[in-house]
């Protein structure tokens, strides 16, 4: 069995082919990602759902291209997810608007909004041949005083996006046993309820 074949999900009822194929790789191989591919992985965020349509959703972008724009962004991963992120076409920190700015009222799902947003961008990855790996490992002061972002957004994630390599080529052993292991998940009766929440 190929790493193909280990990492499309085994699902117990039948999902677009796309979601079964998407996986978060730590192995990356070390190549740019075409601009057009990019900015149709942007685009794609851009046309997400969100609540009044309101798209409280910012994404600080560096190119490996640019080697200082890329190394100033590594800089702001923790250093467990620079150790394999160095190797990723694009790196990303998704920025969450935490207002309406119709009415300047908390907004309580900008986050779900964003994961819609980040959600679409990583399906339109998928479906051309790209690889994202998201990590809530950034670290968020030294993300904030790096890149100016003003106290009305917060910055939220770090998404890696590139061509998925062979996990021989991973940072570490461990990682490359990650890349290696079929991909689990809960099944639906842990968190799938009817009638009320289940007693313990």
């Amino acid at each position: 069995m190929n790493s193909t074949d280990i990492k499309r999900a085994n699902t117990d009822h039948p999902i677009l082919e796309l979601l079964a194929e998407r996986w978060s790789p730590y192995a990356f191989d070390p190549r740019p990602v075409e601009e057009e591919k990019l900015w149709a992985c942007l685009e794609a965020a851009r046309w997400a759902a969100s609540s009044y349509n309101e798209q409280p959703w910012s994404f600080l972008v560096a190119e490996r291209g640019n080697e200082a724009e890329f190394a100033k962004m590594l800089s702001c991963l923790v250093e467990a997810n620079q150790a394999w992120a160095k190797d990723a076409g694009v790196l990303m920190i998704s920025v969450v608007c935490k207002t309406f700015q119709r009415n300047g009222k908390p907004n309580r799902v900008a986050e779900h909004d964003v994961g819609l947003a980040a959600g679409n961008l990583t399906m339109q990855a998928t479906a051309i041949g790209l690889a994202v790996h998201q990590m809530a490992g950034i670290d968020l002061d030294k993300t904030r005083e790096t890149y100016g972002i003003p106290d009305s957004h917060d910055p939220l994630t770090g998404i890696a996006v590139g061509y998925a390599a062979d996990p021989d080529h991973a940072a570490n052993e461990q990682f490359a046993q990650r890349d290696r292991a079929p991909r689990t998940r809960k099944p639906l009766d842990e968190f799938v309820f009817r009638g009320a929440w289940p007693k313990t």
